[in-house]
């Protein structure tokens, strides 16, 4: 057992001053110090400086670690020109990030106050360095194709990086499925899928209306899409539409990724089967594709987490960093209020989309914690001050146990 004594510390509902943490694997009582002490007179006790702040580890719920190497390769701007030069490029983006490229993207992450990341995984290179990261891991083998003569071998190819995920034994390491997107992959090929993850409740993911070439591919088989399937792939018509798409998931929440281009209609259907929407700021502006409609969401009751994406669409895996630019780029909302969603968008709210026993300081919660050395007494304007500032981390807390 662990006693800590932080000046502030930030839970779902409130700040709270003067009080302390009793802990293991996860928090037991929340009170003040001295109570603590007669309770737990056996812990180990950690009092933290002046103006310290307490707060739950953050969790990158989408990041793609398998293609951390790019640094200059790829072409931004434009969707389909960022495509096809990862489609060129996409050998040395490969095999030119090792395992310890990979690890050095997840320390990074884990530096930045990021205690949980969701890996979408597309060939299982990063599942070794997934395996033996610091953090706790959702590691979503990622099911892509969209030609039915190679149904059979991708569907395998799918199954055994899934196998080998579901084999992987050490605390805090969830397999899980992703989807790659509605323009990629047969229908039959989902269904297949999603029975998998029903069976054994298992978390899903897939990428939705994420570009404007995605909209009109699958609206009317038409746009920048037209020209890249009929070349690579030889089709000339897509494999789905949308809302065949979202039907297929109806019975199983799921977190949809980007969701830049639906539709109202989408919006209503992503609403009502309670799924996450998730908002990587940063890859969107990059990609230019836009800015997702966070009012629409909000109004719709849709639960949203923010997350960085991979370095294939960003520049950093920084949650405080991508809050900060969803903030910038959210201007017609009030600035505080958005700040709050952002915090809770990394914390809470994505504990829940991916049904984690953390993202929150409360008792019974696991104790994935950030110690933040703030400047001055917080005010009442906290959250936007955690995200432009990018305090100093000085502690963090994985289950229980300080990295």
């Amino acid at each position: 057992m662990k006693i800590i004594s932080p000046n502030y510390i930030l839970t779902p509902k409130e700040l709270l001053t003067n009080m302390s943490i009793a802990f293991d694997k996860t928090i037991k009582k929340i009170a003040p110090l001295d109570e603590l002490k007669k309770e737990f007179p056996d812990a180990k006790i950690t009092v933290l400086k002046k103006h310290s702040l307490l707060m739950p580890g953050l969790i990158n719920s989408h990041v793609h670690v398998e293609f951390s190497g790019n640094k200059t390769e790829l072409s931004y701007g434009d969707f389909i020109s960022w495509l096809y030069s990862v489609i060129e490029n996409r050998e040395d983006l490969i095999n030119g990030c090792s395992k310890e490229c990979m690890s050095q993207a997840i320390d990074n992450m884990l530096h930045s106050g990021i205690t949980t990341f969701g890996a979408v995984s597309s060939h299982a290179m990063d599942l070794e360095a997934c395996v033996e990261a610091k953090q706790n891991v959702v590691f979503f083998n990622e099911l892509i194709g969209s030609q039915a003569t190679m149904a059979d071998a991708l569907f395998g190819d799918f199954i055994s990086r899934l196998d080998a995920s579901k084999a992987v034994a050490r605390e805090g390491f969830y397999p899980a499925i992703a989807i790659h997107s509605p323009y990629s992959v047969h229908p039959v090929l989902i269904k297949k899928a999603i029975n998998i993850a029903k069976d054994e409740n298992l978390k899903m993911t897939a990428h939705f209306m994420e570009s404007q070439a995605e909209r009109d591919w699958l609206d009317n088989s038409e746009g920048e899409f037209k020209e890249f399937f009929e070349n690579l792939l030889k089709q000339s018509s897509s494999v789905s539409d949308s809302k065949e798409f979202l039907e297929n998931f109806n019975d199983i929440q799921t977190l949809l990724t980007h969701v830049v281009k639906a539709t109202e209609s989408e919006i209503d259907t992503i609403s009502s089967s309670k799924h996450t929407v998730i908002h990587c700021p940063i890859s969107n502006r990059l990609l230019g594709n836009g800015a997702i409609n966070l009012k629409e969401i909000n109004d719709k009751n849709i639960n949203f987490v923010t997350a960085t994406d991979g370095l294939s669409s960003n520049y950093k895996l920084d949650l405080f960093e991508e809050m900060k630019a969803a903030l910038f780029m959210h201007s017609e909302l009030p600035l505080l209020d958005l700040a709050q969603k952002l915090i809770d968008s990394v914390t809470i709210n994505a504990a829940k989309a991916l049904g984690l026993n953390t993202g929150e300081i409360s008792e019974g919660k696991n104790a994935d914690m950030i110690v933040l050395d703030l400047d001055h007494e917080p005010t009442e304007e906290l959250a936007i001050h955690l995200i432009l500032k990018q305090y100093n981390i000085s502690n963090i807390f994985i289950n229980g146990e300080i990295i």
